[in-house]
């Protein structure tokens, strides 16, 4: 412990005091003296006082007072006082029951004083140990309450996030968020809903319908996450997926093409349960490409991410014109696979709803060659 213990010494007599300060200075203790209760109670506003050496019978306001208002300051509560009191029990009892923690009688013995400063003041500095480690704990402790709300905050995020992205964009958009702001890009956009969904609807209950999207949804949410595209809504029986966006995708047509195909077969065999109870259930799904605006839309506490452009137009209309099973996609969607072993059959020129022109449309029934980094 620091040896320089800092007393306050409060006295009315003067003699008293430079007795206090002649036995306390030599021994590297820092002595301050009050003449009254006004002095001592500036130089505790001012000073960092380890130790109170006050005397009982003073002008104005003795010591016991004094004593009571030091313990009533939160900030002198627990700062030690010795009292010096006059021989008497009675003058003893009453220090100890106006705050004191110790006293001693005069004339005192100057050993004595020094053990029982020293031994005092080591008590204050434990204490204003244990205070400082616990303004130390709140600091630490509202500094942890602040990361974990940062933390909780980015983890609300990431679930806002995985709503419309796979995981593993979700992971790369976390840290880059611009990615979501609007943009022009090169897109792949596959559509699919279930042929006959609505007459199952109608003459079904609500729990067995229920139970058949869900089959559905976790099948197709499987496969969308595998070959990493982006969900961008699910619509009952309807679901709309794009690739190249918003990672950049160089085999952005070959996954679309891949993962609609996974998709078929899964569905495929889900639907085969699903006619021995009765349900005639199939799947069709439309496949185009070309330029789109991205971004997030939506309003404050639900955003979706989303795209706008012809090209999502056309998907759905191919979607809509599929037969059960039927995989259609443009020119551009099926040059971009042909090398891969592509099983095909040309379907004719269509002119989906809403479009002005024509479009050469293809059925993909098969791709043969791997994807080269492995097929999920």
């Amino acid at each position: 412990m620091d040896d320089d213990i800092r007393v306050l010494a409060v006295d009315d007599e003067p003699a008293n005091l430079r007795l206090l300060d002649a036995v306390l200075s030599p021994h590297g203790h820092r002595v301050f003296t009050a003449h009254s209760a006004a002095d001592a109670f500036g130089l505790l506003d001012r000073e960092n006082i380890d130790l109170v050496l006050l005397d009982i019978v003073m002008p104005e306001m003795d010591g016991h007072a004094v004593c009571q208002q030091i313990r009533a300051n939160p900030a002198t509560e627990f700062l030690p006082v010795v009292m010096i009191t006059a021989s008497g029990r009675e003058q003893r009892l009453a220090a100890l029951r106006s705050g004191a923690d110790d006293f001693i009688t005069k004339p005192f013995d100057q050993s004595e004083l020094l053990a029982r400063v020293t031994s005092l003041a080591r008590i204050k500095r434990y204490h204003d140990t244990i205070r400082r480690q616990a303004d130390e704990l709140a600091q630490w402790n509202a500094e942890l309450e602040s990361r974990v709300a940062a933390q909780v905050a980015e983890l609300e995020r990431a679930h806002r996030l995985r709503h419309f992205l796979s995981p593993q964009l979700a992971n790369v958009v976390l840290d880059e968020e611009q990615l979501l702001q609007s943009h022009r890009r090169d897109i792949v956009v596959v559509f699919a809903d279930l042929r006959n969904f609505t007459r199952f609807a109608e003459a079904s209950e609500p729990e067995e319908v229920m139970a058949v999207l869900g089959e559905y949804h976790r099948a197709i949410g499987a496969l969308v996450h595998s070959y990493e595209g982006t969900l961008e809504r699910f619509t009952g029986d309807g679901i709309m997926v794009f690739f190249n966006d918003p990672i950049p995708q160089d085999d952005a047509t070959e996954r679309a093409v891949r993962m609609s195909l996974a998709i078929r077969d899964a569905v495929g065999e889900l639907a085969a349960r699903w006619r021995r109870s009765g349900h005639d259930l199939a799947l069709g799904i439309g496949i185009a490409q070309g330029f789109a605006t991205l971004g997030r839309i939506g309003f404050e506490g639900r955003f979706d991410y989303s795209a706008i452009g012809s090209v999502t137009n056309l998907s759905a209309r191919l979607c809509s014109d599929a037969a059960g099973w039927q995989v259609l996609v443009t020119d551009r969607v099926l040059a971009a696979v042909e090398h891969l072993g592509c099983e095909s059959e040309f379907v004719g020129d269509l002119q989906p709803k809403g479009f002005s022109r024509s479009v050469r449309v293809h059925n993909i029934s098969e791709l043969h060659t791997e994807i080269q980094r492995g097929t999920p």
